[in-house]
């Protein structure tokens, strides 16, 4: 309780009847001010004892509005009673002092219900008063969100591009905002051309740093590069970048593959780090998986991560998905999901051939796709979802 004694009105006619119930409530424990009626009452009233026959019928409901009131009386079959009971009135006795204690047990009860409303309407208001802090904040982090993703999405490269007769195209969809997926593409000289794609480990700000990392690194390493020795470029890069996110000491991980692509020999070479899923090669007719394992990059230190090349045919189509696409995918199991995906893969000539095929089997895909699949304002999807594709050679510049 907040204090110790709550005052208390007595209102009735003066006399031996209302001296009497106001002495049988003080020695409760409780202040007694004694009144004839209900218009002078102190403002600290925690509650009012009224006779039935002390308030005109049409004043109860205004006055238990007002302050919890009980209502005594001589007799259950007071009319005045009755319409006091009618209007809403906290609780009644009849013959108050044959039941003194009852009444003082009630009026604590009361006082004490009362003080637990009043604490609550103070916890409501005060939670409407965070609530709305809360709101602010998360409008303001929204913003933040939304204006970090238009600048992750312009460091983004075009789409679709045609590099030395290569054809990259990709759909980026990240699981909110910001996005731990990336990937890049970028013409060294006539004669070759270097990509990569990147799945960094979780999503949102965080992530999403270190893919503008990725971003300026790989720039920088393609504009050091002296054009030797293409078949050891990728995985230089992949060594490069492992020390980078090791020595920055942030927690994040990554899946790589870097690619890169040699026009006069049709000749891909490349490097990966725990690529899943594999990137999938359509060529002559046929679905292969690259070969290659490595580990992730940034987990461990002082990996060395595989040297591989593989020959392109002249036309050909290199897909390349992020993890989150399997979240999309029906299966228990990944080895089921994966079949699935290479069916899909297997069965789509362009890269809004395969979006259409996934977004027919996940319904957030479908709602994505039905709006501008820049929108950020559908629903959040499970994961980052990228999917790039590298075709060619029979394209132009």
């Amino acid at each position: 309780m907040a204090q110790s004694k709550h005052l208390v009105a007595v209102i009735n006619a003066s006399g031996p009847e209302r001296d009497a119930l106001a002495e049988a409530i003080t020695c409760g424990g409780m202040w007694v001010y004694a009144a004839a009626d209900t218009q002078t009452l102190p403002a600290e009233t925690a509650l009012v004892v009224v006779h039935a026959s002390a308030v005109p019928p049409g004043e109860w409901a205004a006055l238990s509005e007002r302050v919890p009131t009980l209502v005594v009386s001589d007799s259950r079959k007071d009319l005045e009673l009755l319409k006091a009971i009618d209007a809403g009135v906290v609780d009644y006795i009849v013959e108050p002092l044959r039941h003194a204690a009852l009444l003082r047990h009630m009026i604590r009860k009361v006082i004490e219900l009362r003080h637990l409303e009043i604490e609550r309407e103070r916890d409501r208001a005060r939670l409407a008063e965070l609530n709305e802090s809360l709101e602010t904040h998360l409008a303001l982090l929204r913003m933040d969100q939304q204006s970090g993703s238009h600048i992750q999405r312009r460091l983004l490269p075009a789409r679709p591009s045609e590099i030395n007769g290569i054809h990259y195209d990709y759909w980026f969809a990240p699981s909110l905002y910001l996005s731990g997926d990336f990937l890049d593409y970028q013409r060294y000289n006539a004669r070759y051309s270097a990509f990569y794609f990147a799945d960094v480990a979780g999503h949102g700000a965080s992530s999403a740093f270190v893919t503008v990392l990725l971003k300026y690194l790989c720039n920088r390493w393609l504009s050091e590069w002296d054009g030797e020795h293409p078949e050891a470029l990728p995985a230089a890069w992949l060594a490069a970048m492992n020390r980078e996110l090791q020595d920055a000491n942030i927690g994040k991980h990554a899946t790589l593959f870097v690619g890169v692509i040699d026009r006069e020999t049709q000749t891909l070479h490349y490097s990966l780090g725990a690529q899943l899923p594999m990137p999938l090669l359509v060529a002559n007719g046929e679905l292969i998986a690259l070969d290659g394992e490595g580990m992730p990059v940034g987990l461990f230190p002082d990996v060395e991560y595989p040297a591989l090349s593989c020959r392109l045919p002249d036309t050909f189509r290199l897909w390349l998905c992020s993890d989150g696409v399997l979240e999309c995918l029906p299966g228990k199991t990944l080895g089921t999901r994966l079949k699935e995906l290479e069916q899909l893969v297997s069965e789509s000539d362009t890269l809004e051939q395969l979006r259409d095929r996934l977004a027919a089997t996940n319904a957030l895909l479908a709602k994505g796709d039905a709006e501008d699949e820049t929108s950020t304002d559908r629903d959040a999807l499970p994961d980052d979802l990228t999917i790039m594709m590298v075709s060619g050679f029979g394209h132009a510049d």
